[in-house]
Order: C-alpha cells, then structure tokens, then sequence
C-alpha cells in the first residue's frame, strides 16, 4: 500500500513538473517568435514554426491538465515538437543551430515519465542530429532564415529560453530534494537521539535490577549460618554487582559502545577488597591499565575474570592475613589481541593442580571466561602467589557463549 502510494505520488510531481515546463515553454516560444520577427527581421518560416511549437507546448499544458493519468496525448504532442524543433534547427543554422538544445529538454522531460520513454526521446535526438548533419546547411531551400550579425543574439535568446525551462522542471524539484533531504537528515537524527535515549533506559534499568538481585542475595545470605553456604551467596552477589558496575558506566557515558577500563577495574577491585576483607584491610591495589576503551562484550567477560581472580586471591592467597598485594596490568599486544597479567602475592596452589578435577568454581570461571575471550590462560611460576598470564581477543560481536 505504501509503495502505490509512493508511485502516485511520483506520477503527480511528475506531471505537475511537465505542466510547469510546458506552459513556460509555450510563453517562451511566443516571446521567441515575436522578437524573432519584429526586432531580429528573422524570415519566413522561423518565426512561424516558433509560433507553432508553442501552440503545441500550449496543446500539451492543456491534455497534461486534463489526461494526466493518458500520458498518450502528451507523447503524440512530444512527437509534433520533435518535428517542429528539427524544423526550426534546419532554418538556424542545421547541426550548429543553438535550438538543438531543446532536444535535450524533451529527453529529460520524457525520463521523468518514464526510463523507456527517455530512451526513445534520445534515439529520435540522435537521428534528427545525424539528419540535420547530412543535410547541412544550405541544403535544398533550408536557407539560415536568421540575418548576418543577429546569430549571436538569436543564440543568446534560445539559451536563456532553454534555461528557463530546465530550471522550470528541474529548479523546483532540486530545491524540493534538497528540502526532503535536509528533513530526511532531522528525521534521522531525532531516531538516533531516541535510540541513544533508550539504550541509556535499557543500561539503567539493567543496571538497576542487578542491583535488586544483589539486594535480595545480601538478604538471603543474612539468614545462612553455614560459613561455606554463606561464601558461595556472596560470590554470587559480587558477581552480579561486577556486571551492574558495566550497565552503570555505560548509561553515563555519551558513547554507549564501550566503557573505560581502567575506571571500571579500579572501581572493581575496590569494591571486591572491601567486601570480602572489609574497609580496614591493608590489602594493596597495584593497578596499571592505560586509557583503554572496550566494548561491552569484551568488558563483561573480561570483568567477570577480573572479578573471579581478585577473589580467589581475597579470600584463598590472604586466608588469615590483612596484608598483600593484588597487581593487574592490561596492555595491547596488537590490533587485535591484549595482554591481562593478574595475580597476588599470597599461598598459591599446588602447580600439579587441575582445574577441571577441581571443586573451585572459581579457577573453572576464569578458564572458561578466557575462552569466551578467544584466549588463553597460562600460569606465572615465576612469581610467588597466584599470577596468571591472559591473552585475549577482542570480542567484536555478542557469540552468546556458555561460561558453564
């Protein structure tokens, strides 16, 4: 339905242009033909056929106005202007004539109508050129009717005619297509402003539900005895608030694309070293990120790993001790890759220990996080404590993979 209705709008601009043009057409050939005859003593039979032509561009207005939907009409008239045009060419100088030019107008009015047509207006343009070129001038009695030293004037009358037609049909529609696509361009902006809006909603909301989640598992945890029951319901709810705190820095961001990490994973760890060991910890934070921005399906993992390392460190590396330090660097390696090295300076683990028979579903997030990071974890030994080397690739699009 939209696009019928599109297609008669067309069909109506259209029509009205070539009403335009040919109502200005039949005014300028009268003018054309009278100053031709009273003021440039052009002879017989220029200033007639002039005459002529614009009684057929007058005939055209006419069915244009009342057949605008049997553009048959209109192409029998199109085809009397052709001869009349060739007509008028063969008296004004044949293929140097400056009324050729006119050629050019029923060509392009004919495209407005349809491709087909326009095709055909140029077929007949180019043999009535080949013809007024065989033909050339002085050829039987198709004598210049224009007299010596008027050329010039005669040329500079049909050029202005020809662009005040062109600008007839073409100055109201360009001026039109600019107008359409300067209300095109706010249109576009004004979505963009609305979507933009919207998925600052869509973080902020996120973001606040997460945080009711975190809400309700501090709750339940309240009501646990079990030490070991209460651990496992705080690392859930460290988790959740570490993927709220991505929601949040991306709703108050004017680009909603990515985050600033090194913001985020100081925030984190901070957050992470008061919860687990409270404010009066002497747990130090060495954090050395640069200025780097990542997208959110690279920052949630990435996050989610930060977080589970941070923790294993917290509550197994300084079991029994106030004291130590947590390092995490992240550098670029390439375009594509980085570089994550965290760690601690506390126990360890045992180097034969694997984390596929382990029951610490930590040490299993951190590996399978890395994964869905298309990277790889590898052990620093060299280091005492825990201290991983993670190489990983930014995520460019959400693969929806399983951390399980």
């Amino acid at each position: 339905m939209e696009k019928k209705r599109k297609h008669l709008q067309r069909s109506q601009d259209a029509s009205l242009l070539l009403q335009t043009s040919s109502i200005f057409a039949a005014v300028g050939c009268f003018l054309l033909a009278a100053i031709s005859w009273y003021f440039l003593e052009v002879s017989e039979p220029l200033p007639l056929l002039l005459f002529v032509l614009g009684v057929i561009f007058g005939i055209q207005f006419v069915l244009l106005r009342r057949l605008p939907e049997h553009p048959l009409a209109y192409l029998l008239t199109n085809a009397l202007g052709y001869v009349l045009v060739f007509g008028i060419s063969l008296y004004s100088g044949g293929v140097a004539s400056p009324f050729i030019c006119m050629f050019a107008l029923f060509i392009l009015s004919g495209y407005l109508i349809k491709a087909s047509i326009g095709n055909l207006y140029l077929a007949a343009a180019v043999l009535y050129i080949l013809l007024l070129l065989l033909l050339g001038p002085g050829f039987g009695s198709f004598e210049n009717s224009i007299p010596l030293g008027r050329e010039s004037l005669f040329s500079a009358l049909v050029f202005l005619f020809f662009l005040v037609i062109l600008g007839s049909i073409f100055g109201k529609k360009l001026f039109r297509n600019l107008h359409d696509l300067y209300l095109g361009k706010e249109e576009m902006e004004q979505k963009a402003n609305e979507k933009e809006m919207l998925l600052k909603e869509v973080h902020h909301r996120v973001k606040n539900n997460l945080q009711t989640v975190s809400s309700l598992l501090r709750m339940q945890g309240r009501a646990v005895e079990d030490p070991h029951t209460l651990s496992q319901i705080q690392s859930s709810q460290n988790r959740v608030v570490c993927m709220a705190m991505v929601h949040e820095m991306l709703y108050m961001r004017e680009d909603l694309s990515c985050i600033e990490y090194s913001t985020y994973v100081q925030q984190l760890a901070d957050y992470l070293v008061k919860s687990v060991k409270g404010s009066d910890t002497d747990i130090r934070l060495h954090i050395d990120i640069p200025e780097v921005e990542l997208g959110i399906d690279t920052a949630l993992p990435l996050g989610l790993l930060i977080n589970e390392a941070v923790t294993n460190a917290l509550k197994y590396g300084f079991e029994g001790r106030d004291t130590g330090e947590i390092s995490i660097a992240l550098e670029k390696e390439d375009e594509l890759y980085y570089v994550l090295r965290i760690g601690d300076d506390g126990v360890g683990y045992p180097e034969n220990m694997d984390y596929k028979a382990s029951k610490s579903l930590g040490l299993k997030l951190i590996h399978n996080l890395s994964r869905q990071l298309k990277g790889s974890v590898i052990r620093d030994l060299s280091k005492r404590g825990t201290n991983y080397i993670i190489r990983f690739e930014e995520v460019r699009q959400d693969p929806f993979h399983s951390m399980a």
